[in-house]
């Protein structure tokens, strides 16, 4: 495959970062690379449950995005991809604070692939794990819907001639 291009990632990263759903929960996408991404969110209030600790579902929703767009790289420039399923294990209880989720492909298929993602606190003490698979076709969110749903402009080419 050839080399991705620095310059699709660091706006890819830009976009992915204003979207809605990244902004209602204070998500940061702060690395991309090949087979790899890494996802950090500030814990607040908002992402808490009525006892104080982190809800299971702050912890998926990192874990997924992670999970996700670890894929992103591997795929041609026309490849869209979603979520098939993610299986989530909540390992240790958080408060408030800085956590780090990193996301790796496991296994690159043709249209199946398995990826991971670790959830760890500002420590680095393993909070949660996932594995997720991901169904991968030309029709299924493609980075076009993306550009065109958050009124982007274009983005530079994905990979290096």
């Amino acid at each position: 495959m050839a080399q991705v291009n620095p310059r699709h990632v660091d706006a890819v990263m830009e976009l992915i970062n204003r979207s809605p759903y990244f902004e209602l929960l204070g998500i940061r996408l702060t690395a991309l690379s090949e087979g790899a991404c890494t996802v950090e969110a500030v814990l607040e209030r908002k992402h808490l449950n009525a006892f104080g600790g982190a809800h299971g579902g702050a912890y998926a929703s990192l874990l997924d995005c992670a999970a996700y767009w670890a894929l992103y790289c591997s795929l041609d420039e026309d490849e869209g991809f979603t979520t098939v399923d993610l299986n989530a294990s909540n390992l240790r209880a958080s408060g408030p604070g800085l956590v780090v989720v990193e996301g790796r492909v496991v296994k690159r298929g043709r249209t199946m692939c398995l990826c991971e993602a670790e959830l760890r606190d500002a420590e680095g003490r393993l909070l949660a794990h996932a594995t997720s698979k991901m169904l991968v076709g030309a029709h299924l969110q493609p980075m076009s819907a993306a550009v065109r749903e958050l009124g982007a402009g274009a983005l530079p080419p994905k990979f290096l001639a």
